[in-house]
């Protein structure tokens, strides 16, 4: 039986850099009341006409081939993971698939929000595991700050939010050591309506868009900040605690957690309760904001480039959000 091992990274984020400061001339903020509550200091927004779900994925994508030194047509399978897709249906991997010249090669999109990445890498390492495909493109792309209410009313929302894509190339292995060790999901719907965008949604009366135009409100986003902070805050060293104990491994045994950029608080809550030090803990939210299904391969990318993933390492990246959806992935590099 083969494994699954991540052969080639790559990220995109659009030029266009949307500072706090930039924020308080937009609504009644401030950059110490930002900084404060998420650890966020910029964000990236996409530039209308020139940056789209799909092609900024591309933009990934092409880079995570390119590091795993193989082709287009070396793909067997594609799994796209967004929540903020260019066109109602259908998702922006298709777009992708046509961009990169991989007329054919099959395409899953998934909506697991800012899980969607350990998602799509669990089906990934499942695929190749079964021997059913040896090259899969995964990718995770956002496009976030088109639907934010750039108000006062909005800005507990609004400052959270950036624009970016992650890619990565996963390959199948024989080699037992440098590999996707194991991957575990989670979800709870019970608090499916806690973090959300209620339109469009088609189980309503008459036209979903007369309903929006009524209603424009139902078109952003809505969240209980308290209520999803409570729930991370369990949920992420619960499941990292899951996929160690599955390896019969420790937490002083994670060389780096990736931990999804949702806030840093949350991120140095979950490190201090895992016992990890600082610089075993990556984080990048303060650059780019949450990017939802991006942030995990955005940070895994940035860590690989600076020398933070060094082959031999012991690699974790959990998530957690809006379903409520959580999970972990542990890589041996």
């Amino acid at each position: 039986m083969p494994y699954a091992q991540i052969t080639g990274l790559g990220f995109y984020v659009p030029e266009n850099i949307v500072t706090n400061q930039d924020l308080e001339q937009r609504f009644e903020t401030s950059d110490a009341w930002i900084v404060e509550r998420t650890g966020i200091r910029q964000r990236r927004y996409f530039t209308p006409g020139k940056d789209t779900n799909a092609s900024m994925a591309a933009q990934a994508a092409r880079q995570a081939l390119e590091r795993a030194a193989v082709v287009a047509t070396d793909v067997d399978f594609i799994i796209y993971a967004t929540i903020t897709p260019d066109y109602y249906f259908p998702g922006p991997g298709f777009a992708m698939q046509r961009e990169l010249g991989m007329t054919g090669v099959g395409v899953l999109d998934i909506r697991d929000q800012c899980s969607g990445f350990v998602y799509a890498l669990s089906v990934a390492d499942q695929y190749i595991r079964s021997g059913m495909y040896r090259t899969i493109l995964i990718v995770g792309s956002e496009i976030q700050s088109s639907f934010l209410n750039p108000t006062t009313e909005g800005r507990s929302v609004a400052v959270i939010f950036g624009d970016g894509a992650g890619a990565a190339v996963v390959q199948a292995t024989e080699d037992a050591e440098h590999r996707i060790l194991s991957t575990h999901l989670h979800a709870d719907g019970t608090f499916a309506e806690e973090l959300m965008v209620k339109g469009p949604g088609s189980s309503r009366e008459g036209r979903w868009y007369d309903s929006a135009m009524e209603n424009p409100s139902e078109m952003e986003v809505y969240m209980q900040g308290n209520t999803v902070f409570k729930h991370a805050v369990v949920r992420f060293p619960e499941v990292i605690l899951e996929s160690l104990k599955a390896n019969h491994l420790q937490p002083d045994n994670i060389d780096l957690l990736v931990p999804h950029q949702a806030n840093l608080r949350i991120s140095e809550y979950v490190r201090q309760h895992l016992g990890l030090a600082e610089d075993r803990v990556y984080n990048n939210i303060q650059k780019y904001g949450n990017t939802t299904a991006a942030s995990i391969p955005i940070a895994l990318t940035e860590a690989w480039e600076s020398g933070r993933v060094q082959s031999g390492q012991l690699i974790c990246l959990a998530a957690f959000g809006s379903g409520f959806t959580w999970g972990a992935a542990l890589i041996r590099w």
